[in-house]
Parts: C-alpha cells; sequence; structure tokens
C-alpha cells in the first residue's frame, strides 16, 4: 500500500466514480490510475468499488471505511510536508482558497497580490463557488482555506477565525425614485419592488428572506446570480432594486445611486475557515495577516492544531478595516 494507491481512491471518490476526470485531477493516465486501484484492492483482499462492465458503480461497505482512514493518512502526509516546509524557510508551495464571488472579485485581490508578492514561488488557486458549497467543498477536498459570510453565526466546519463585518446596500439605477430620498429605504417599501440579489436569497435559511418573512412582508425576487457584478448589471437594465455586499460597490458604479439597507437586514461577518488539525504553510498566514491584522498569526496556528481555544478579537467593520489597510 502506498500514499499515492490512497491519494488515487480518494481522487475517484471526490470525482464522483468518474475515473477519466480523477486521472487529470492527479496529473496521472486513466490505465495507470486504474491499474494501481486493482493493486491496493489485491493487497487488501477485498473490493473498494461495486462495478458494472468496467464503469464503477459504487463504494462498497469496506471501502467506505478505507475512505474514512485514507483522508486521515493523506492529511498526516501533507502535515508532515508542511512542517518540513515550514522548518526549512521553504517560500514556494500551493495554496487552495474556496470563496464566493464577491469576497474573491472585491476583498481578495489586494491580499492575494501582496501574498505573491512575498511569496512569489506560490501556486495561489481561486475558486469561486456557491455559498451552500463552500463549507462541504473544503471538508471532502481538504482545501487549505475557504472564505465565506454569515449573518453573524459561526460557520458550523473546521476552525472559524472572523475577519471583519460588513452591511448591505441598496442599489437603483440613477433616475429610480427610490435614490432620490437619499436614505435607507424601510422593509416595506423595498417589499413592493422586484429585488435582485444574491443566489442565496432563494433559500429558506437566508438572512434576507428570514427579515422579511419576520415584518410579514414580501420578499419580490425578480432574479438572483452568483456574481455581484451580473446583480449591478441587471439593476442598470432596469430589472429590479439590488441588495448586495457593499464591498461589492465599485469606484466605477458613479451611474447606480447606492442607498443604505434597512437597519432590518442584520449585519454579516465574513470567516476564514480552516481544517482542523492542519499544519498551516507560513505564506497562508500571511494571507490572512493581509485580510484581518488585528488576528495575531500564532494564535491561528495553535487553535487550528488544536493546542489552544478560540479566542478572537471582535472583527473591524469593512469600512474600518478598508481605510486602515488602504
Amino acid at each position: 500500500m502506498t500514499l499515492n494507491q490512497l491519494r488515487y481512491f480518494v481522487a475517484i471518490t471526490d470525482a464522483g466514480l468518474n475515473i477519466t476526470l480523477a486521472a487529470e485531477q492527479v496529473h496521472a493516465t486513466q490505465p495507470g490510475l486504474s491499474r494501481q486501484i486493482k493493486r491496493l484492492e489485491d493487497e487488501l483482499g477485498f473490493l473498494l468499488f461495486g462495478r458494472k462492465g468496467r464503469s464503477l458503480t459504487a463504494l462498497t461497505a469496506a471501502g467506505e471505511q478505507v475512505l474514512v482512514h485514507s483522508r486521515r493518512m493523506l492529511d498526516e502526509a501533507a502535515n508532515i510536508h508542511a512542517l518540513a516546509a515550514n522548518q526549512r524557510g521553504e517560500r514556494r508551495g500551493r495554496l487552495t482558497i474556496i470563496t464566493t464571488h464577491t469576497q474573491a472579485r472585491y476583498v481578495l485581490p489586494t491580499a492575494i497580490a501582496a501574498t505573491r508578492r512575498e511569496f512569489p514561488a506560490v501556486s495561489i488557486r481561486l475558486q469561486p463557488s456557491a455559498e451552500s458549497e463552500i463549507l462541504a467543498r473544503l471538508a471532502r477536498r481538504g482545501d487549505e482555506l475557504a472564505i465565506i459570510s454569515t449573518s453573524g453565526a459561526v460557520p458550523g466546519a473546521g476552525i472559524a477565525v472572523p475577519l471583519f463585518r460588513w452591511r448591505r446596500v441598496v442599489l437603483a439605477g440613477k433616475d429610480h425614485p427610490l435614490g432620490q430620498r437619499r436614505k435607507a429605504p424601510t422593509l416595506r417599501a423595498l417589499s413592493a419592488l422586484p429585488i435582485v440579489s444574491y443566489e442565496s436569497s432563494r433559500r429558506p435559511e437566508s438572512s434576507l428572506r428570514r427579515a422579511f418573512d419576520a415584518a410579514g412582508l414580501p420578499l419580490q425576487l425578480a432574479m438572483t446570480a452568483h456574481d455581484a457584478d451580473l446583480i449591478k448589471t441587471y439593476v442598470r437594465a432596469g430589472l429590479g432594486i439590488g441588495i448586495l455586499a457593499e464591498m461589492a460597490v465599485a469606484p466605477e458604479d458613479t451611474d447606480l445611486q447606492v442607498l443604505p439597507a434597512p437597519a432590518a437586514l442584520p449585519e454579516c461577518i465574513t470567516w476564514a475557515v480552516l481544517p482542523r488539525g492542519r499544519v498551516l504553510r507560513n505564506f497562508t498566514l500571511r494571507l490572512l495577516g493581509l485580510l484581518a491584522p488585528q488576528i495575531d498569526p500564532t494564535d491561528v496556528r495553535r487553535v487550528v492544531a488544536g493546542n489552544a481555544e478560540p479566542a478572537w478579537p471582535a472583527p473591524p467593520a469593512w469600512q474600518e478595516l478598508r481605510h486602515a489597510t488602504a
């Protein structure tokens, strides 16, 4: 049994039993991958996958158990490599970040660019994803860092580090009567208008939807999108009033009216979520420090390793943080 065989086994599982896709992900040939899985099964003395012809149909009961231990072994092997790289002062490696389109477009660019200047040999892979998928991908794939927002609730997977607080804003076209008042509209006023917002607003647990439900008012979603830029595009097209994160308002959006959101819409927190028990590379801690200077990287390393309980400082507001790091 080798680590490569276990890596191939996990890759096939994560690729939905698609051997071709798994081979691409681990940079192996399809015949070579299949051959290694067959050797692993021969050594173990039982099948890891059910089969129908040449196709894999499901993990066997024994395969499910082997998968749990395989992930654990691969995680520990990765930890040893990370520890050794840190001890050697190695400045190369790879960091995968799973996050939303808004964070990827409006929050991360400056911090990633600064990290790359300090660690030019580090390859950073950014994977914008739907909010509902981010934590599941972190748990399933073992990627090093997820960045996600919630309306105050602590994310339930991994170690969650609060980075900053933010509020929503309301966007309207320049000629829309809503913007003439120059103050936050009420929920009742918004309930009478078609709304363009994030895809997550369709979910029952959405804080936007819950705010309208609590007030006994309808939320008229004309359109939803994962991408804040698409929301702004359709507000410009006259499809409705936009509700989106304050970070997503850019200097070039001068053709839109930006209003505070109603106070009934709760404040949100952006979190960095890290897998438990992970040995963090120095460049990962540097990126977190750039995103949230109030966080002590030594505390992050100790909490993630399981050597301390979280006691994070209160996260600053986005506007405070942006002005402090400008």
